[in-house]
């Protein structure tokens, strides 16, 4: 996963180039928007990866799962059974599937992984609406906001998922 991040977020970045020059040399309109569209592709991909990184480098994938912060309620934990987590969590892309790999890893540092891949998706939440300011200058109010939002959700999914995971990481770790 991690390889077609980069390669999206590369390959966006270049044909936001190539269809902003197009766009001052043709001045067709439909070229500003495209060149609106995969700027915008690009910076969502490109965040993304510029905050695991950053974290990464924080975190070392070292957090104490104890903290208030990462604990899961009751009540979360039926939200997410009625929302029928067990069963998509599967089919979501893993960013680094070593990681969570229970054969090089103990469950304590998986479970720690998982509250920072969850730290890292919040962050990106808050950065997916960042675009929206764009349209100040760009008056495409809802290319950004929608791919924020898009954004947005997609990330949520993860800090579900994560949060998921980490109740049954732990009972996993409690029964060794």
């Amino acid at each position: 996963m991690a390889k077609a991040m980069k390669r999206v977020s590369l390959i966006t970045l270049l044909l936001t180039i190539v269809s902003y020059i197009l766009f001052k040399a043709t001045e067709l309109s439909f070229l500003y928007d495209t060149t609106i569209t995969f700027g915008t592709i690009a910076y969502h991909f490109t965040i993304r990866l510029m905050i695991g990184v950053s974290v990464d480098l924080i975190m070392h994938n070292k957090a104490d799962y104890k903290k208030k912060w990462y604990q899961v309620s009751e009540f979360e934990m039926k939200l997410y059974q009625k929302m029928k987590v067990k069963k998509w969590k599967n089919h979501m892309p893993t960013f680094d599937e070593d990681t969570f790999d229970i054969t090089k890893h103990s469950w304590d540092e998986i479970a720690q992984a998982t509250c920072q891949s969850e730290i890292v998706h919040e962050i990106d939440v808050i950065f997916s609406f960042l675009p929206v300011i764009s349209s100040i200058w760009f008056n495409s109010f809802w290319v950004f906001l929608f791919t924020s939002i898009g954004g947005a959700v997609y990330d949520l999914m993860f800090v579900v998922m994560q949060r998921f995971n980490r109740t049954r990481i732990l009972k996993m770790q409690r029964k060794r």
